[in-house]
């Protein structure tokens, strides 16, 4: 995994070869990959990496160029390939020959031979670009679930792009503002995104499974992967094998690494699945698997039981360490440290993002990136297979809103000049996802219910925990992979029939049918909870404490935008509408202000 950024201009050198600007550039990146930098510069392009080296730590060096005919490419490029053998295997049949065993050089191989086609071939988690220095063109490309980040903008002089908006705003002629459209995706929408863009001026994002070519003829953005409904055609029995084995051949191709691999364990079934197998596997060859888990000082005295965390990690973290025969690591960790450690999660994510849910996973992976560079993590499951309450309460499934973020009329309330703009910008970000649904005729109108709920997961909430993932791990030099955001699990959850998705009217019931037998019964029939918080009442303290002396400062950027009076109003009862998902209520409502406010201060 890398730090990728780049530039190009048509107007000359000048714009594209500012020795302080480049440094700024990677310096901005050197987190996402501290074992190697590199450019390459050319009269109108200028390539820039930072390498978090993981596979061929030798020959996989960028950036990379190769040449072919009068062509001479360059790539930079941030991810994994999961089948690199069978890409290379292709390529060496028509008569290509590679150095290393690196991912980078099959890429590249693969861009030269097929151009953009190549991204029907691949499987993985990528955001890359190749300048074609003889054609004078630039093509990036994400991958398809959008697990990797590229962010770019465009000026009269061309086009700069990065892996993060913090590394995109050190080039010299980057927007340094938020506007309209952002302010409101923060205050009414925030942590989610509406999909492609960002809160800054002309800053945007390629989407999941989109690509484009600049050069002097301009910009053109294409999709070349979208969710289509299709007829599964599979019986309950073929459909439960098929989730099983396509689970497993994820898991499989992404234990791959010439460096230490772990999992993050919580006991839950997710996680569980994915330790089993890499236990399982590593076995084969005589490997111990380490597996990570997070905890907080204090939680087992603040710990209560509540709907949405019905039950602690530690008794199930047990039994699965126990049953698969890993060598488990708990990081235990002290509330000062996770509020502190919040302004380097909004450095991270360069956006106000989920608060101490953030910054706890922030030190959870400096911990296990102490011993470990790669860990496989659970995310995604919950969002492909109906694992969330809302799948299964049919007065929210119902209602036409996001169902994670029922709190606008409080954010209208502490956002009052706003307010007037809230609930129809929300509600056209909600429109906008529901209409990209495709159906089949025969689907009935409970059918297409569970479609647009499905979207609505993967374009908003999905991306947002992928971002988080990606922006803490990458943030502490920690790869992190994330089996279940492979595109052939996702288009055969969306086109698996509730019936079969719910199995015996559990969340992600056919993924529970599916390992019957291979897990313990006591992790397969575990009700869902999600990733563990601080209950110590210091955080809410300090987080209160952060914005009054925000709020103390006339000059502050929160303090033009809130309502006082309604912000403190909070302090006096216990917010029972969730700020966004199951986790950020109210304690998280003022880490959220401070969160915005550092976002300014980034800009």
């Amino acid at each position: 995994m890398c730090g990728i950024a780049g530039k190009v201009s048509f107007l000359g050198e000048a714009f594209v070869t500012r020795e302080e600007e480049r440094e700024s550039v990677l310096k901005s990146l050197f987190n996402r990959g501290p074992d190697a930098g590199g450019e390459e510069v050319y009269r109108s392009a200028t390539l820039l990496h930072r390498r978090l080296s993981v596979v061929d730590i030798e020959n996989g060096k960028q950036p990379m160029t190769r040449t072919r005919g009068d062509e001479t490419y360059t790539i930079v490029y941030n991810g994994e390939l999961y089948n690199t053998n069978d890409v290379r295997s292709v390529l060496i049949s028509l008569g290509y020959c590679f150095k290393g065993h690196s991912d980078t050089e099959v890429l590249l191989a693969a861009y030269m031979e097929w151009k953009e086609n190549c991204l029907s071939r691949l499987n993985g988690i990528f955001a890359f670009a190749v300048w074609e220095e003889h054609s004078q063109r630039l093509f990036c490309a994400r991958d398809r679930i959008g697990v990797k980040p590229f962010f770019y903008y465009e000026t009269a002089q061309g086009i700069a792009f990065a892996s993060t908006i913090n590394a995109l705003l050190k080039f010299n002629d980057a927007p340094h503002k938020f506007s309209e459209a952002g302010i409101l995706d923060m205050l009414f929408v925030a942590p989610g995104r509406t999909p492609g863009t960002t809160p800054v001026t002309k800053v945007k994002e390629l989407l999941p499974g989109e690509y484009l070519y600049f050069s002097e003829n301009g910009l053109q953005k294409h999709r070349y992967w979208e969710i289509k409904a299709a007829d599964l055609k599979m019986n309950e029995v073929l459909a439960t094998e098929y989730c099983r084995y396509i689970i497993e051949d994820s898991i499989k191709r992404q234990l791959v690494s010439d460096v230490p691999l772990a999992c993050m364990l919580s006991g839950g079934l997710d996680s569980s699945i994915i330790s089993y197998i890499a236990a399982r596997e590593g076995k084969v060859y005589g490997k111990s698997l380490d597996t990570f888990s997070v905890d907080y000082e204090g939680n087992d005295k603040n710990y209560v039981p509540n709907p949405f965390q019905p039950s602690a990690d530690n008794d199930f973290i047990k039994i699965m360490s126990d049953y698969i025969g890993s060598t488990h690591h708990t990081s235990v960790l002290a509330t000062q440290d996770v509020f502190d450690s919040m302004f380097d999660a909004t450095v991270a994510r360069s956006l106000p993002g989920m608060a101490d849910i953030d910054s706890s996973l922030l030190l959870f992976c400096r911990e296990i990136k102490k011993t470990h560079t790669v860990a496989l993590s659970g995310e995604c499951a919950d969002e492909l297979f109906g694992g969330y309450p809302w799948y299964h309460n049919k007065e929210i499934l119902d209602t036409q809103a996001f169902p994670w973020s029922n709190s606008v009329a409080l954010r209208k309330t502490l956002f009052p000049d706003f307010a007037c703009l809230a609930d129809d910008y929300v509600q056209s970000r909600y429109d906008d996802t529901v209409k990209s649904t495709d159906f089949l005729p025969s689907d009935s109108a409970e059918d297409k219910r569970y479609r647009e709920m499905f979207m609505l997961n993967f374009s908003w909430f999905m991306q947002t925990l992928l971002d988080r993932k990606d922006r803490m791990s990458m943030y502490s030099s920690l790869e992190v992979r994330v089996p279940f955001a492979d595109y052939r699990i996702c288009e055969f959850a969306y086109n698996l029939p509730w019936a079969l998705k719910s199995k015996n009217g559990r969340e992600k019931g056919i993924v529970r049918q599916a390992f019957k037998g291979l897990l313990p019964d006591s992790i397969i029939e575990r009700k869902k909870s999600p990733y563990p918080k601080t209950f110590d009442p210091l955080f809410y303290n300090r987080a209160v404490k952060g914005v009054k002396d925000i709020l103390a400062n006339p000059n502050s950027f929160i303090g033009g935008l809130i309502n006082k009076t309604a912000l403190m109003s909070l302090l006096t009862r216990a917010e029972q509408t969730p700020w966004y998902g199951q986790l950020m209520r109210t304690p998280q409502i003022f880490a959220f202000l401070i969160q915005l406010e550092n976002s300014y201060k980034l800009l």
